[in-house]
């Protein structure tokens, strides 16, 4: 049975919940890419002054990232099941954050995985990504992410 990311829930892939979740939808998924999007809410949990926090910025493309990863943890019988993976940042090779994006604004956040080490029940990755607002680039970054099944 072949994996069909339209049908799923992209939620499912993260450990997060409200307020911490920073993706609403994506728009590609393969075992290489990621895009998705967020739209930032008023009372957004990085919201201050009517502007989406740097950290904020950080928190949508990690969480990007680590749904590229994350989904290879599930057979096509798990996609309805809340995940059963956490994950970290483990470092950042570099960042560069150009804007920060207002109440309103929709994120597009595309990322690709660059390399990656299975173990038996983890991954290390590396992933470079890019955050556009109004098809603006406003960051762009590589990080590397530990991601584990619990």
């Amino acid at each position: 049975m072949s994996f069909n990311p339209s049908k799923v829930d992209i939620k499912k892939f993260l450990p997060h919940r409200a307020p911490m979740i920073m993706i609403d939808e994506y728009f590609v998924i393969d075992k290489k890419t990621i895009g998705t999007y967020f739209t930032i809410k008023e009372g957004t949990i990085f919201v201050e002054k009517g502007q989406f926090s740097e950290a904020g910025l950080v928190e949508n493309i990690a969480q990007s990232c680590s749904i590229n990863v994350g989904q290879t943890y599930f057979g096509p019988e798990d996609k309805e099941n809340n995940s059963d993976v956490i994950g970290f940042i483990s470092s950042i090779k570099y960042i560069h954050i150009y804007k920060i994006p207002a109440v309103n604004d929709t994120l597009t956040s595309f990322a690709t995985l660059l390399s990656r080490y299975d173990g038996d029940d983890f991954s290390i990755c590396t992933m470079k990504g890019e955050i556009t607002c109004n098809e603006v680039k406003i960051l762009d970054c590589e990080l590397k992410l530990f991601i584990q099944r619990n």
